[in-house]
Parts: C-alpha cells; structure tokens; sequence
C-alpha cells in the first residue's frame, strides 16, 4: 500500500464522521419523525380465561365482532426540532399526514389514548380534519389517517385501534403487520430550495435506538477505513513506529553469547525502525564472543580513539553478563535485564533434577558416573565454557560457592571416551548445546531461552536445582540460583546524540524492551531494586 493511499485513507476517515455528524444532527435530526407498535394482539386469551370473555364479545353495527384485535400506535417527533404541519409531504390539500394500513384487518373504532400535551387535542376532536379511518373492500384493508399534527420536540401521542378480522375471511392465520407511511421533509426556512432531496421517511424509533441508517453506514464505513489503516499501520509498513531518536551511524554491539540472540533481535528491529536514517549496525558472526573478550574489544577500541578523560565513545556497547572484572576504569557499566540460566543433560543421563550439593560434587569432580545421583549407569562427561564466558562466571558464583571446576581432560570434545568420565570447554552456547546432545552422559549449561527452540532441544533436559525451575517467576518464586544481570558496557558516558546512546534508550525505554521480554529476560527497570537489577 502507497504513501498516497494511506493519506487517503486519513483523509476519508476524517471527513466521514465529519459527515455523519452534519448528517444525524443537522439535517435528519433535525425533522424526525417515528413511531412505535406498542402493542398488536388479538382480544383472543390463550389461557381461555373468563375475564378475557367480554373482549370477544364485542359489537359493531350489530354483530359481533369477529376475531377482535386491538393495535396500539406512538407517534413522535424523535429530531431536535419542532414538527409543523407544513412539514408533513403530502398534497396541501389533503389535510392527513400519516397512514396506517391494517391488511385482511377492517377497523372497527379508533380512540387517542394519550397525549402528551394538551395543546394537540384540537387536531383529533370529532370532526376534525385528517383524522378517522375507512376500510377500503378492494385492499380487503383498514385504514387509520392521522392529521398533520404539529409536534414539538419530543412530543408524541398515542392512538387504540379496535379491529376485525374481514366477516368473510375463513381463515386462522396471524395477521400481517401493520403498514405505518408518511414522512416530512426538511426545515423550508433552511432548505427550501432543496426541500425535495430531504424527504425522510416515518421510521420505526424501537430499532433506530442511536442513528439512522445513513450514519449507520457512515459509522461502519469509518470502522473499515480505521481496521484497513490499522492493518497497514501494524503488518503491511515496512517503517513502522520508529524509535524517538534515529541517530545515524555505526554501532558495534559484542559480548555475552547469552544475551546475544536478544541484543541481535532488537538490533534488527532498530534498523527496520530507523529505515532511511543512515544507522549500520555491523552483525558478523564473530561479533559476539563472550563477556570478557566484549569488554576487552570495547576497551581497545577506546583507547585507539584516543577518547579524552570526561567524554565518551558513542559508537560501541559492550554486554556481559554480571559485572566485567577489573582492570577498565575508563568502562561504565548499565544494568538492562535479568537473565535466567540452566543446567542442561544429554536425556541419556536419566536424571532432571538434582540439589545444590549433588551440582556442586559432580563440577568439583567426585561424581562421574550419573547412578551415584539416582541416574543411569553413564558416565559423566562435563562440558564447560571457556573462563572467558560469563555463563560460566555466573555459574562460578551463584551455584559453584566461587569455586571454579578443574581443568578439562581433552582440548577437544570430541575426542571424550563414551565409556569414562571426562571434561571438555567450548566457546559459544551454541557448540555447548550442539555438543551436550550429542555426547551421552554430558551435562553442560546455557540462557534457558537458548535451549528453547534450539535445533538440538529435544535430546537435553533442563535441569531444576532442588526442584526449583530455571524461569524469571522460579527466581522471583522460589529464589532460583542460577542467573544474572546483564549489563550494558560503554566506554565513558556515551555522548548525548550519539548512535549507542539512542540504541540504549531504546532497548531500555522503549519498544526493546518487548524484545527483551520475549526472549525471557525480566526487566531491570521493573525489578524491585532496579540499580542493582535484583528480583524480590
């Protein structure tokens, strides 16, 4: 859809209601006239109660009245402004206004049973011009004729009609329903010279509860327009909402492998965002390493800017997960979201949850075969990332009490024996969850959203800790051990107006924060304490 068509569309979505409104307020509303059936029924009880007898019994011209039925009308003026007589369209000379056709019905009696001022009494006393009614043979018809009764606004009266079924009318079926004609045209002081184009017709108030059918129209041709403009605005845009700011540039992103599959999704969304506004944001393959290695390239990259004491590098983020250790005064650290880690074990180990102290013997080396845990007969084969990895440094402090796991017995996974307990590192969460489930018996560990969904999830099991579930409600729960805070690495204060500055506001004000939320990660800004990033 074109940028033209859309404009159109605000367009016709602005003047329709514009239309309506002139429409149902200034010109129908303004001379409106309607009517109710109150009531249509026959004097028949179909209880064949005695007291309903004397309704059956009664007489015209000397016979009884056959199949006696009685209607009751409302007419009203339902528009904002007076009806006068001469409102009424119908020849000048003819002094009805409005008619009421009773077919296979013949009218035996007629009788005003309500006014609602007294001033409308003089159009319906006996002999009084427009009112009274006759039974037309060739129709086989009764009709009732209503003067042109001048109506003020919200006035209205009520008409009893006494009918009866034609004498030679054998049959049992239910009557049809009354035929109500008559209309008046538009303010002649206002629209005199276009008073034929404004003819509105007597309408049935019961079922015209808010608008006419024009406005109806209008307002359904109004919610179209507004659902096609909402399709357009949320599917069919490739530039929708952008962010506040679209500062152009490039921006690098590196660090934690974890929060990586985050960090890109809201990367590729900033970019679809701020379409046109020159912003690059370089993601190679290799652009993620792991926590340390991010800040070690952010803190390079500063120190070749040659960036002076008190300003920033506003081109680079580095994320890691939990603080970076010492060693870069110049980095300034921003905590973004909590992430929530896992243990994860190849199926064949048979086991899917183990307490603290069984986690900690089997890192620590002295459980290497899983039934010393209630699993199957397999050997252990522990996985670990490199020291570099802030999975593993989080896995080091919250469940390990600080104490790092031995080192590994082949450089290379791949070269484990299936038969004996061994220990191997990898470099990336991706080659940890690829090698956990292929290698029987291996245990390793991973951001619990980048199991879900892995291409290799259905041969791990995520391990619960003392039956405590690895997601942000176990931690927030049940004090789960096992996760972070993921923190947003610049060198000095990034300069306002920069690409990284715009990049963090919007992945921690504004629509990266959904981004976040869907990867699973809480929100820093939601936590109970936010400086710090800690769940309740």
């Amino acid at each position: 859809m074109s940028e033209q068509v859309e404009q159109w569309i605000a367009v016709v979505s602005l003047g329709i209601p514009v239309f309506a409104f002139l429409w149902e307020f200034a010109v129908v509303g303004r001379k409106r006239l309607g009517y109710r059936v109150q009531m249509d029924t026959l004097a028949a009880d179909d209880t064949r109660s005695e007291h309903a007898e004397i309704l059956e019994q009664l007489e015209r011209d000397g016979h009884r009245l056959k199949d006696p039925s009685f209607v009751l009308l409302r007419i009203e003026n339902a528009g904002s402004a007076p009806i006068e007589p001469g409102d009424y369209l119908t020849d000048e000379n003819d002094p009805s206004g409005i008619w009421a056709t009773f077919r296979r019905r013949q009218v035996a009696g007629i009788v005003v049973t309500e006014l609602s001022q007294r001033e409308l009494r003089r159009f319906f006393r006996d002999g009084a011009a427009g009112y009274g009614f006759r039974n037309d043979e060739t129709r086989r018809a009764g009709v009732v004729e209503l003067p042109k009764v001048k109506l003020p606004r919200r006035a209205e009266y009520k008409v009893l009609v006494i009918l009866e079924r034609w004498q030679d009318d054998a049959s049992t079926d239910d009557f049809p329903k009354p035929d109500i004609v008559g209309a008046v045209g538009a303010d002649r002081r206002w629209f005199d010279p276009l008073a034929r184009y404004f003819r509105f017709k007597l309408a049935r108030t019961e079922s015209h509860l808010f608008a006419s059918r024009p406005a109806w129209f209008a307002i359904g041709f109004l919610a179209a327009a507004v659902a096609v403009q909402a399709v357009f605005t949320l599917f069919l845009r490739e530039d929708r909402r952008p962010p506040l700011d679209c500062v152009g540039g490039t921006l690098y992103l590196h660090g934690s492998t974890a929060f990586e599959p985050a960090v890109r999704a809201a990367a590729r969304d900033y970019l679809k965002r701020c379409d046109g506004a020159d912003v690059h944001i370089p993601l190679a393959d290799d652009s993620f390493k792991g926590s340390t290695d991010g800040v070690t390239d952010l803190d390079k990259a500063g120190r070749e800017a040659e960036v002076p004491v008190g300003e920033g590098l506003g081109d680079h983020i580095a994320f890691t997960d939990g603080l970076a250790s010492d060693g870069h005064p110049r980095l300034i650290p921003r905590p973004v979201a909590l992430s929530v880690f896992t243990l994860v074990v190849n199926r064949d180990a048979g086991v899917e949850n183990l307490k603290l102290a069984q986690i900690r013997e089997i890192f620590a080396g002295r459980v290497q075969n899983w039934s010393e845990v209630g699993g199957n007969d397999v050997p252990v084969h522990l996985v670990n990332r490199d020291p570099g990895s802030g999975t593993r440094s989080t896995l080091v402090a919250k469940v390990l009490n600080g104490r790092e796991p031995p080192q590994f017995t082949e450089t290379d996974c791949a070269s484990l024996n299936p038969k004996r307990y061994g220990r191997c590192e990898v470099t990336s969460t991706d080659t940890m969850l690829n090698t956990a489930a292929s290698t029987p018996g291996a245990l390793g560990y991973s951001e619990t959203t980048g199991v879900d969904g892995h291409q290799a999830a259905d041969r791990l099991a995520k391990l619960t800790i003392d039956g405590r579930k690895p997601t942000a409600d176990g931690v927030e729960d049940t004090n789960y051990p096992y996760w972070q805070t993921e923190f947003a690495y610049t060198y000095g204060e990034t300069p306002a107006g920069s690409v990284a500055a715009a990049f963090l506001n919007f992945l921690t004000q504004q629509s990266g924060r959904d981004i976040l939320r869907d990867h699973g990660h809480g929100l820093c800004s939601e936590a109970q304490n936010s400086g710090e990033c800690r769940p309740l």
